[in-house]
């Protein structure tokens, strides 16, 4: 997501360069214009750490990207957003995908002072209820994207498990990201073969050698240590084809490349592409 989106910022050919690479489907990430306050904020504390300011339309309006992707045959099929915009703009997030045509809307990572307990983590499951039935009462689905918190147990329960088992599965759908999944020490097949149906896209990545969080996963300092380990897909030591296969057994219909910081992106993407049109299954 992270590469495509370096190229988007750098040139405005971005999205006819990911289009002739081979790839139809993108996910884009906010802030957007009708993001809170706070998370427009948030972006713009973090982005010296990132490297690049870009995210929603790129300071474009949602006519011209629709526009850039109907004209380059690529689908949003999936938005990354804030929690508190989904808790009071769902409203807006709907007129979006009007526009772009997108079904999902998925929170990237649970704000770190809603999960210190497991207390909180049940207070998160009911919020992700909620959630899940405002998006649904919009024509939209709602899911979560797994960062490496919440993957190892903490007061003899495992809080993730716990989300799984409190949210109302017709409302809340999962999004697994191999990357931090493996960093927290946990074989994604596990989860996808526990959760059937679950689970309805996937950030694929991979790792160039196997390596764990310093901590708990829980901060973002935590994830960008692990960002150098970061490469093309087929470059690393995942087994993603077993991966991959058992996610699309279990009802995974989206798969994302991500590479959250790249030296030349066109040129790693393009090395995932083909990696995974190699695969046989």
């Amino acid at each position: 997501k992270f590469a495509a989106s370096s190229i988007i910022e750098a040139s405005n050919a971005g999205i006819k360069i990911i289009s002739d690479i081979g790839y139809n489907e993108i996910e884009m990430f906010g802030p957007f214009p009708f993001s809170v306050d706070a998370a427009k904020e948030r972006w713009n504390s973090i982005t010296p750490l990132v490297g690049f300011s870009g995210s929603g339309y790129f300071d474009h309006t949602a006519q011209k990207i629709d526009a850039l992707l109907k004209e380059h045959k690529m689908n949003v099929t999936s938005i990354h957003s804030d929690m508190e915009t989904m808790q009071t703009r769902m409203e807006e997030v709907a007129k979006a995908s009007d526009q772009l045509g997108f079904e999902y809307v998925v929170l990237p990572a649970i704000p770190e002072e809603k999960r210190k307990t497991l207390d909180d983590y049940k207070r998160v499951a009911e919020e992700f209820n909620e959630i899940g039935e405002k998006a649904k009462k919009v024509g939209l689905k709602f899911a979560y994207h797994n960062h490496g918190y919440g993957l190892n147990k903490s007061e003899n329960q495992t809080p993730l498990k716990l989300i799984f088992e409190q949210t109302d599965p017709n409302l809340v759908f999962f999004q697994m990201d191999v990357y931090w999944t493996m960093a927290a020490g946990v074989n994604p097949t596990d989860y996808l073969n526990s959760y059937p149906g679950r689970y309805i896209s996937m950030h694929v990545k991979d790792m160039k050698e196997l390596i764990r969080f310093s901590g708990d996963g829980g901060d973002p300092s935590q994830w960008m240590e692990l960002f150098p380990y970061m490469t093309s897909l087929g470059e690393g030591v995942l087994d993603l084809h077993s991966i991959i296969s058992s996610a699309q057994q279990q009802g995974v219909k989206h798969f994302y490349v991500e590479q959250d910081f790249v030296k030349n992106p066109e040129i790693s993407l393009k090395k995932s592409f083909d990696y995974l049109k190699s695969l046989k299954f």
